[in-house]
């Protein structure tokens, strides 16, 4: 008996040590990662009505960028997120294409801002945009370590052993899609004189 108990806790930590948990903690890190994303989005969501107020009282004509900017958020934020979005790359690129919407939206906010003088002093305005910039190095920095455990992931599932080991132990375990740069992103911007 005594024999039988120690070949299985011998056995448990072999299998502890080669990696036989490497895809659930692995898959949870993802879950994690993607969370912070989701949450600098919702930072930044959050931001912009605010923003927009301060702005509509400078730029009150500028209706179209702000009615923009307003129509962008609401699409980003009434998305029904799938709890599996990460598995689902439909999902995830309608997610994508949504928050990249309200990034130009924001972007053509801050030319409008570039012809109002008195709205570029404004303190408010000042600590928002501030506030803006800010939540977007955020967002920049959580899409980089999700990127970066999404491939810890997927390497994980196609290299050996962890490709073994996931098709015995983790059959559902599936490659998470990652996010890729707009096709307006990947075009340098013209600049005149």
């Amino acid at each position: 008996m005594l024999v039988r108990l120690l070949a299985i806790f011998v056995t448990a930590g072999l299998l502890a040590g080669c990696g036989v948990n490497n895809v659930p903690r692995l898959d949870e890190q993802v879950k994690a990662s993607w969370s912070q994303v989701q949450n600098q989005y919702q930072r930044r969501a959050d931001l912009i009505p605010n923003l927009v107020e301060t702005v509509k009282g400078y730029a009150a004509h500028e209706s179209e960028t702000l009615e923009a900017v307003i129509a962008a958020r609401a699409k980003a934020t009434s998305m029904q997120l799938p709890e599996n979005i990460t598995q689902d790359p439909a999902a995830f690129a309608q997610f994508q294409e949504n928050q990249a919407q309200l990034s130009s939206s924001l972007a053509r906010l801050m030319v409008v801002v570039e012809q109002y003088p008195n709205l570029k002093a404004d303190q408010q305005f000042l600590a928002l945009q501030s506030q803006l910039e800010g939540t977007e190095n955020r967002i920049a920095v959580a899409r980089k370590d999700y990127i970066e455990t999404v491939q810890a992931y997927n390497t994980e599932l196609r290299t050996v052993p962890g490709r073994w080991i996931a098709a015995v132990l983790y059959p559902d375990a599936e490659v998470k899609p990652t996010f890729a740069a707009s096709e307006p992103a990947q075009q340098a911007p013209a600049v005149k004189f």
